[in-house]
């Protein structure tokens, strides 16, 4: 794969999963976190196995013969992250949950160096560095002594929780080599719903939905769960979990774009922040030496 589509797909995911923040506030007023989690990756896996088959072709055997990683693959990316995001919107504002994913491509660099002994070049660290003070411009409105303000509760700490388990599907997802990452996908896709499945029969859902909710959850389970997860796991194959990681900072840049097409303001300090984080993944985009 091209080293520009291995960024042009990092990016679509990032803005999908930016759009998984937006509609996820409006489902998750009347979708508990588990009925979410297995409706977005029931829609997923119908899409998943036939894009699959079409466009990969793989040997289903040999896929299945994965199961084991895949399973870890299920519980991490597609159970665990998602549960505890949609948990934490429960408890925590929008801001004190995005600041708390803005540790996220730091985590996956640091635990990519201590496990996949992958090196943290000059190029890496600064760009790491200026994509943070971006997102945290973006995210205190240019007010950066609010990161010090911040009374963190129960949303915040599901959300730590959730980056650390996104950290680690990430670095999983870099011994998935012999697997096609559609393919690899869908069956996780499909396995974590076998996983959730009790769960979400206890879980007494309530229809109909309202026409946003449902409208959210096709969203939902057609661009992040679809496309994001195809884009970020052929991505991560290409340049390293920690080179990707990065890129996960365009989730507060695309957010705020969103929500001021959604006709929220957007003040000066967020616009500046926003190109801080595009010249962070620049700079950290491009080869290092060290």
């Amino acid at each position: 794969m091209g080293k520009y589509r291995t960024y042009l797909f990092l990016i679509l995911a990032n803005l999908f999963w930016a759009g998984n923040y937006v509609f996820g506030k409006y489902v998750v007023a009347e979708m508990t976190p588990v009925q979410m989690t297995f409706s977005r990756w029931l829609i997923a896996v119908f899409l998943l196995f036939p894009i699959a088959h079409l466009v990969e072709r793989p040997h289903w055997r040999s896929v299945w013969a994965r199961w084991r990683i895949l399973l870890v693959m299920a519980l991490l990316g597609v159970v665990g992250y998602n549960f505890l995001l949609y948990e934490a919107l429960r408890f925590t504002t929008s801001m004190n949950a995005a600041l708390v994913n803005a540790m996220n491509p730091a985590l996956i660099v640091l635990f990519s160096a201590f496990f996949l002994r992958e090196r943290i070049s000059l190029a890496k660290g600064v760009g790491l560095l200026v994509s943070l003070l971006g997102v945290l411009l973006v995210l205190t409105k240019g007010q950066l002594q609010l990161i010090f303000q911040t009374d963190y509760n129960l949303g915040d700490l599901l959300m730590l929780a959730a980056i650390l388990v996104w950290t680690l599907y990430s670095i999983f997802g870099r011994k998935m080599g012999g697997v096609p990452p559609i393919s690899a996908t869908a069956v996780s896709a499909l396995l974590g719903l076998i996983l959730i499945l009790p769960f979400f029969l206890a879980s007494g859902m309530n229809l109909p939905l309202s026409h946003r909710a449902t409208m959210g959850i096709l969203y939902i389970g057609i661009f992040p769960s679809v496309g994001s997860f195809i884009f970020w796991n052929a991505s991560i194959r290409e340049i390293g979990a920690s080179r990707a990681g990065i890129y996960l900072n365009l989730i507060t840049v695309f957010t705020a774009i969103l929500s001021m097409l959604l006709g929220n303001p957007v003040t000066l300090a967020q616009v500046l922040g926003g190109l801080l984080v595009f010249a962070g993944v620049y700079i950290t985009g491009k080869k290092g030496k060290g």
